[in-house]
């Protein structure tokens, strides 16, 4: 089962997607590592609504795909 290979303009958003899922979850680190809480706190809720899209993206993406 082969997908159908993505546009150039998906491709930019899964990877704008992707550096902002790693973005986040590098900024929740360092926060809560300075025992900054809102800020980590904030940055960990964003990197999981990040996550969430992603996943969403990925299963309308297999719910696409020709059987």
């Amino acid at each position: 089962m082969s997908h159908p290979s993505p546009s150039p303009i998906q491709r930019l958003g899964r990877f704008g997607l992707r550096s902002l899922r790693i973005g986040a979850s590098t900024i929740s680190i360092i926060e809560l590592l300075r025992s900054d809480w809102s800020g980590g706190i904030s940055a960990g809720v964003a990197w999981l609504v990040f996550v969430q899209v992603e996943r969403r993206l990925q299963n309308a993406a297999d719910d696409d795909a020709p059987s």
